[in-house]
């Protein structure tokens, strides 16, 4: 699990494709100063398990379903990439809880600056839009932001001057296909509401007619 809080950008040393997968090899600092083999890093977003560390790099293997869902396999060599060790108990959580599950890419449709920060409006499926709303948290390519807008294709983000520094979104343009992932809270509400988890009685989902039953209210 990852807080959304980028510690570093690394950059793409290798990438190496076979028919349906590949490995990936990172060149990195910060995420490197206590990690294991198996330990689990977010390269934008995209949660990968470190399986060789060299000096300065760590490589992690790339599944099929990795390459169809998110924007790695159109890296290429030298490309900067977003990167977060996993949380620890410990630590403090300053964006919102965040799987590296990637739900979907989206494109960049706009840049324009508003006052001391930058408004970046992002094409998005309906797959995330739907757990999407106004003030919620959003993953966008590892970054946690908050929605400041929600259209019927897209939502804006607003990005301060240190994001742009520290992450990838302050490099890219207009056209950039970032990752995606929506808030798990909200999935899980929507799985409850219509009834889908296990063990539960909800034939029909979770009504108003239901919780007065049960005495919520």
């Amino acid at each position: 699990m990852f807080t959304g809080i980028v510690e570093e950008m690394g950059r793409l040393a290798s990438l190496e494709m076979g028919a349906d997968s590949g490995s990936i090899t990172i060149e990195a600092e910060k995420v490197l100063e206590d990690a294991q083999i198996g330990d689990s890093i977010a390269v934008n977003g995209v949660c990968l398990t470190a399986r060789e560390l060299g000096d300065g790099t760590f490589v992690a293997d790339v599944m099929p379903e990795t390459l169809r869902k998110t924007n790695l396999g159109n890296l290429e060599r030298g490309s900067r990439v977003n990167l977060e060790r996993a949380l620890t108990l410990s630590a403090r959580l300053g964006g919102h809880l965040m799987l590296g599950h990637v739900d979907a890419t989206g494109r960049v449709m706009s840049i324009r600056p508003e006052g001391n920060a930058v408004i970046y409006t992002i094409a998005a499926p309906e797959a995330v839009r739907r757990y999407l709303l106004p003030q919620g948290s959003v993953g966008v390519d590892g970054i946690s932001l908050t929605v400041a807008r929600l259209g019927s294709e897209n939502f804006s983000v607003s990005l301060i001057p240190h994001t742009l520094e520290v992450t990838t979104l302050g490099q890219n343009g207009v056209g950039y296909e970032v990752n995606l992932e929506a808030d798990v809270v909200g999935k899980y509400v929507e799985k409850m509401v219509k009834g889908g988890l296990p063990g539960g009685r909800g034939e029909g989902g979770l009504t108003l007619e239901k919780l007065a039953e049960e005495g919520f209210i």
